[in-house]
């Protein structure tokens, strides 16, 4: 099964996500569309809308540094604007939209260049809240805001006081806390999406680890346990939390309903490849887990289960499959990205 046929397969808008869709008056806008999940989720929501017979448009922001990702977006049907958000001219020069789907940020290589980050990740979302009071926000966060936790709790919920470990989750927590400071101050309806780890065959820690089996090299267990999630689903629960914005702003932890092994997803990896897993490093007594149960409340567990993911990227990963090279350095503890 080649790349197309893999998307289009997992792709399809569910008949919840269709359900949803008919409820989300007017055009949406995503900024940040050139990285991992924006150019699905973009291609999503126009299949959705024409599936209803909608017609609004689906914008797409991005620098399109990567011609590649312009073409993708201009293919998905998705209306591209190339845009530098930290340009004041360019971001004021933005159609207004009831609705903003907030994917911009920056994590790999905030080490050495913590200035950038902390612009993209914490002053850009103000100037991007006060350029769009009037719209709905669904803000992407990250699960790297919240501690540490022993493997026995299970992962912890939206209640649980962030504690961000190095500039980037720090810079995460900023992003969050300048859009409940102006869904307050502006009376904007906003969801903080709070996600921890999206999953697709081309990236995610499940294709990290299946390929270490794959390639013959040992697996990773400083960080035993992982909370993840399918890209697919996840992009369905970002559209439908269009529903759910509140001022002040609303809070929700999105990942699987799994509390997940290490050494266990790489058995099973080893199992499909007819290989031995093989293992490194002692694992610590704490993970950084997430207890997503009140956005499964909202929208049901997630549709493609992980046994079926693990398969997805097994079937991937032999057959030579491409690997946008973007690790999520699951295993980091000191923040350092």
């Amino acid at each position: 099964m080649d790349l197309t046929q893999l998307e289009q397969r997992y792709s399809e808008p569910s008949a919840a996500l269709l359900h949803d869709v008919e409820k989300i008056d007017g055009e949406v806008m995503i900024l940040g569309i050139g990285g991992k999940m924006g150019i699905s989720m973009g291609r999503l929501l126009v299949e959705a809308f024409k599936k209803i017979g909608r017609t609004d448009k689906v914008y797409g922001v991005s620098r399109f540094s990567d011609q590649r990702s312009l073409q993708q977006v201009k293919d998905s049907g998705v209306h591209p604007i190339v845009c530098d958000l930290l340009d004041e001219d360019q971001l004021a020069g933005l159609p207004e939209v009831p609705n903003v789907i907030f994917l911009a940020g920056h994590k790999f290589g905030t080490t050495g260049n913590e200035d950038f980050t902390w612009a993209m990740n914490t002053y850009l979302p103000g100037r991007v809240a006060d350029k769009f009071k009037g719209s709905r926000i669904v803000a992407f966060s990250s699960g790297n805001v919240l501690p540490f936790v022993p493997l026995s709790e299970g992962g912890v919920d939206e209640d649980q006081t962030p504690e961000p470990v190095g500039e980037y989750a720090q810079s995460c927590l900023g992003r969050e806390r300048i859009f409940q400071y102006f869904s307050k101050k502006n009376g904007t309806p906003t969801l903080i999406y709070r996600l921890n780890y999206a999953v697709d065959f081309r990236y995610g820690v499940l294709m990290e680890i299946g390929k270490a089996v794959w390639e013959g090299r040992p697996v990773d267990l400083r960080s035993q346990n992982v909370n993840v999630i399918w890209q697919g689903d996840a992009n369905e629960m970002a559209i439908r939390s269009l529903l759910h914005c509140t001022s002040p702003a609303k809070v929700l932890n999105i990942t699987g309903p799994e509390t997940l092994s290490t050494r266990w997803i790489a058995e099973q990896f080893a199992r499909l490849f007819g290989k031995t897993a093989l293992f490194e490093n002692h694992a610590a007594p704490s993970a950084l887990l997430n207890n997503a149960s009140a956005s499964h409340r909202l929208f049901g567990y997630p549709r493609v289960t992980i046994r079926e993911v693990i398969e997805i990227n097994a079937a991937w990963i032999a057959a030579g499959g491409e690997d946008l090279g973007k690790p999520t350095h699951f295993q980091e503890r000191e923040g350092k990205f």
